[in-house]
């Protein structure tokens, strides 16, 4: 088969959907497929609306003699490419990973709102963020199949874009297999990720600041736009990872610390807050007191030893190979009549 895969980042970019563009591109080329990948280049420096067409472009050059095009976000990259498949008349499958709405929404009026509570109430939405709504919605809607990487994110966007269940599929993010960790020589907390609104860092160094008047063991590490390899070293050799967002779907950081058997606090918004129970303590978000508390939990001997063996002994992989299969075997299931490829 020739596979089409549409991103906005791809290493060197960094970041979550850049790897994991990466890993699904290097899967299906072992399996004997040619995978082909399309992510955003120098159209970046282009002003909206040029850069998605240059991109659009970019997309039909590579979308002829394609089996399958599979999308890895539900709008920058999503809006060209699903433009070039109707008219190509392509079978299509979007992978939702964040939500670039509820992101964007945050980040301009800065209110602190889960994504689990983000549509449940009217929002005042101004020009950007209407439009950015009704081309998801177009989107998934158009799509043939739309991937989620939890439950908890799918009965999010089935009520918010009304999708048809016949058309949610899960396929979960991808575990690592188990790594050997460092015993830490200090009791530093890890935090990596984007210095956006959500992401909370002032709230999670207010905590911090309380924390340590009682321990003065206790350090904060903030990383941000680190290569994935010199990430990974670092939650080898850390403590502890944090990652007390307003809400996570799915978040690799976690998932990579509990491969190396290391203990998190993780906001309790967010799609694994079930299957990781237990290797970690969850947290409000909003409340710089519960997260001071579970930073002083965390940073007690036994309660850190607990987390991190019932860490260690995490049993479940998920390797990219595993994830092409699926998304190979749900490519095989669709059948769509042609006069339903239309937008």
């Amino acid at each position: 088969m020739k596979i089409l895969i549409a991103t906005g980042i791809y290493p060197p970019d960094i970041g979550g959907p850049a790897y994991y563009a990466e890993g699904l591109h290097k899967a299906f080329s072992s399996m004997g497929h040619k995978a082909v990948v399309a992510s955003y280049g120098k159209e970046r420096g282009l002003p909206t609306g040029l850069r998605h067409l240059f991109y659009f472009f970019r997309i039909c050059r590579n979308i002829i003699g394609a089996d399958l095009l599979i999308v890895l976000d539900t709008y920058s990259a999503a809006m060209p490419a699903m433009a070039a498949s109707k008219i190509f008349r392509k079978k299509t499958i979007v992978r939702t990973g964040g939500d670039f709405l509820w992101e964007n929404y945050v980040e301009r009026t800065k209110d602190k709102i889960f994504l689990s509570d983000f549509y449940r109430a009217d929002r005042k939405f101004n020009l950007k963020e209407k439009v950015i709504f009704y081309l998801t919605n177009l989107i998934l809607r158009s799509a043939d199949a739309v991937v989620f990487s939890t439950l908890w994110q799918a009965g999010i966007f089935e009520k918010a874009y009304s999708l048809p269940e016949e058309k949610i599929f899960l396929i979960e993010n991808r575990f690592g297999e188990r790594k050997t960790g460092e015993i830490p020589a200090q009791k530093n907390f890890l935090w990596a990720g984007r210095q956006i609104a959500l992401k909370n860092v002032g709230t999670l160094k207010r905590a911090f600041s309380l924390a340590k008047k009682e321990n003065k063991s206790l350090k904060l590490d903030l990383k941000t736009n680190l290569p994935r390899e010199e990430l990974l070293l670092l939650i080898k050799k850390c403590y502890a990872v944090i990652l007390p967002s307003y809400s996570e779907v799915s978040p690799n950081f976690i998932l990579d610390a509990v491969a190396f058997g290391k203990p998190f606090i993780l906001t309790k918004d967010c799609g694994y807050a079930g299957k990781l129970k237990g290797l970690g303590l969850f947290v409000d978000p909003f409340n710089a007191e519960d997260i001071k508390e579970k930073i002083l939990l965390l940073a007690e001997p036994e309660n850190y030893q607990g987390c991190a063996e019932r860490a260690a002994s995490f049993g479940q992989t998920h390797s990219y190979e595993e994830i092409a299969s699926e998304f190979l075997s749900l490519a095989k299931n669709i059948r769509v009549p042609l006069e339903n490829q239309q937008i």
